[in-house]
């Protein structure tokens, strides 16, 4: 990545015209203090996580909502939403140098697939938006819970009580705070995935906001259909070029959701966004 484009888009992320989509390889160097071990971010760590550290058969290694559909036909929906709460509330994690990172800059909307807290944290002490996807609810005309924090503490609201006045965290995935709520199972994608595509996944103040942003997709892979499925209609309504994605070796799938976006593709890996602009290459 050369300096123009760094400085781009650090000034995009700034000014709020860039969009940060955060996926699992940002949290590739989180670790639990006391053990060193990994937090559970990839489909096949997530697995291993959900299976008491166990493979399962390579059907359901294959993506981790398959394998959370199995636990919950087995042990309940509940064993998925305990096992999740646990890892992402319960234990304590280092912090990721990315979200230190994006600490410093607090863009003013942010997309997070992963279910962890620490872009929760990252805003701890600003007043801001908390959007957190849910499926499988009866008696809502919509998807997502909606939270307005005073920088100390959450308060659920209506989306009609919402204006375009803070920074807004979207985790479409759901995450354990406030309240612990989650898109981990094939029945969980296929509801959410279903009420976004009629747009009642996404609160009306936001699709306002997104009308013309441009997005940096970083630590954010796309080989699976769901992640594929889910950014398609989050991202609805980005500007003509919709902005760029942070894929080492790209697969041929991920090449065509770019270019059918108008992503541009930057082959490298995302750290060199935190680098000095003076370090790197011209």
């Amino acid at each position: 990545m050369d300096a123009a484009l760094h400085a781009e888009l650090i000034a995009g992320l700034k000014a709020g015209s860039i969009v940060p989509c955060l996926g699992p390889g940002v949290l590739e160097d989180v670790v639990s203090p006391p053990t060193q071990v990994r937090m559970p971010a990839t489909s096949h760590e997530l697995i291993l996580g959900l299976n008491d550290g166990k493979p399962m058969s390579p059907k359901l290694m294959y993506e981790f909502s398959r394998a959370a559909m199995n636990i919950e036909h087995k042990r309940g929906r509940n064993a998925v939403n305990r096992f999740l709460t646990r890892t992402y509330a319960e234990t304590p994690w280092s912090r990721s140098a990315l979200h230190d990172w994006l600490k410093e800059i607090r863009p003013g909307y942010v997309i997070d697939i992963n279910r962890d807290t620490q872009l929760l944290d990252s805003y701890a002490g600003l007043p801001h938006y908390l959007v957190q996807g849910c499926a499988r609810l009866s008696g809502r005309g919509y998807r997502f819970h909606l939270y307005i924090s005073d920088g100390t503490a959450y308060t659920r609201i209506e989306p009609e009580e919402a204006a375009q006045d803070l920074p807004v965290l979207f985790k479409p995935l759901g995450t354990p705070l406030p309240v612990p709520r989650y898109i981990a199972s094939d029945a969980d994608y296929v509801d959410y995935i279903t009420e976004l595509m009629g747009g009642f996944g996404v609160p009306a103040f936001v699709k306002t906001l997104r009308r013309g942003k441009r997005y940096l997709f970083i630590g954010l892979r796309l080989s699976r259909d769901t992640e594929r499925m889910v950014m398609d209609d989050i991202i609805y309504g980005a500007a003509p070029d919709a902005g760029w994605a942070f894929l080492p070796e790209p697969t041929a799938k991920e090449r065509k959701f770019l270019a059918r976006h108008n992503i541009t593709l930057i082959e490298d890996d995302f750290r060199a966004l935190m680098e000095e602009p003076e370090s790197l290459a011209c």
